[in-house]
């Protein structure tokens, strides 16, 4: 047997692992266009980065926070009925407290069943104006702020370095398994030349 052939499916792991590790790094690097041969070669992120920008931008904007979501998440009964206890308070300290301080005649006729009462329209007031204002309030933030702009521009504003570390923190564990799959097909293919190699010199 010639021992050499071993080493057929050794050599055809390292390639299927680096190939497969050199086109990882590719999709980082070079940074900046580099001409190699005549032919221009830049990593795929640093080459896309501004279309990568816009798509996000876009897919947030329209997809993942719009701000017809957010006013609907907002405006969602079960949600101010979260806020009514504090508004309640705060009234109730308004009536029998401030009211008093800055209006003492007033609040001479003002007892405690009539400061039950006031906060009780007070109350169901505000219940239907919450909503009101909120959507209104959406409204005017909605013009005063473009999501996708604001996307697109901390996106294409983020530095090579910084976008490859925060790719390789999500998907670490999944380069690293198309680093050793590619080994492992290599040694695969390896295995079968050895085999094809021993079968016709028989």
């Amino acid at each position: 047997m010639n021992y050499w052939l071993i080493l057929i499916p050794v050599i055809s792991a390292f390639i299927g692992w680096f190939t497969n590790w050199i086109a990882i790094k590719m999709l980082f690097h070079p940074r900046r266009p580099m001409n190699i041969l005549g032919l221009t070669v830049q990593g795929i992120f640093p080459k896309r980065q501004q279309q990568f920008a816009e798509k996000l931008g876009r897919l947030v904007s329209e997809e993942l926070l719009s701000f017809k979501d957010i006013a609907h998440k907002i405006t969602d009964p079960s949600n101010i009925d979260q806020l009514l206890p504090m508004v309640d308070e705060h009234i109730e300290h308004f009536l029998k407290v401030k009211l008093k301080e800055t209006m003492p005649m007033i609040s001479m006729f003002i007892g405690d069943k009539t400061i039950a009462q006031l906060k009780g329209v007070f109350m169901e007031e505000l219940k239907t104006l919450f909503p009101v204002l909120m959507d209104k309030y959406m409204e005017n933030l909605q013009d005063q702020l473009d999501l996708e702009k604001i996307v697109v521009e901390k996106v294409s504003n983020f530095s090579s370095d910084k976008l490859e570390e925060i790719l390789m923190a999500i998907m670490a564990k999944e380069f690293r398994f198309v680093e050793i799959l590619g080994g492992v097909v290599g040694l695969l293919i390896g295995i079968v030349q050895v085999a094809i190699t021993l079968l016709t010199t028989r």
